[in-house]
């Protein structure tokens, strides 16, 4: 069997990457900042590309039905190409926070490489409208992305699947601390 030590090398660095104690603090951050949302009326606007963005809408229904979090993705293709018709591809999640965004919402934002100029321009146009940012991204520690965040998740990996898994399982984790109990009943 020589795979199997190389699914123990594998699966041992997602319990590495994913359980880390030094990340426990920016997961409690996040849910502290989504508590503030929800209290306040605010909205948590998701969005990211390809994985990530499959990630986003599915954190935005969660977030929602679950944990009474209003959120929202911008994944609708009408949106997308419309707004990267008339903004550029580089603008267009940018252009969709501004016109969906209000001060007090937050904008969880997320790019593997922390490098996609979509996300990038959304993240700091978002800030600058008064906007809390939430940051996922992995490769390298001085991404751009990483540079714009009120609180970033970064995943020490060069991996897209792991960084994209590294992801959802974090956002599902500060979900279930929203709603208070990783078991509960689906409604």
């Amino acid at each position: 069997m020589t795979d199997q030590p190389w699914l123990e090398d594998y699966f041992g660095a997602y319990r590495k990457l994913m359980a880390d104690n030094e990340v426990f603090p920016s997961l409690i951050a996040v849910r502290d900042l989504l508590f503030c949302a929800k209290a306040e009326g605010r909205k948590l606007m998701l969005a990211g590309n390809g994985a990530s963005a499959s990630i986003a809408s599915h954190l935005a229904v969660d977030f929602t039905k679950q944990a009474g979090v209003t959120a929202m993705s911008f994944n609708e293709p009408n949106l997308i190409t419309a707004f990267a018709n008339d903004y550029g591809y580089e603008n267009w999640v940018m252009q969709a926070v501004r016109h969906y965004g209000q001060p007090g919402d937050v904008a969880l934002l997320i790019s593997s490489s922390g490098k996609s100029p979509n996300i990038v321009n959304a993240a700091r146009s978002a800030k600058e409208s008064g906007i809390k940012v939430v940051t996922l991204s992995g490769f390298a520690p001085d991404n751009p992305l990483r540079a714009l965040g009120d609180v970033n998740l970064w995943v020490d990996s060069r991996a897209y699947n792991v960084i994209e898994c590294v992801h959802m399982i974090w956002l599902t984790a500060i979900c279930d601390m929203v709603i208070g109990r990783a078991e509960y009943a689906v409604s």
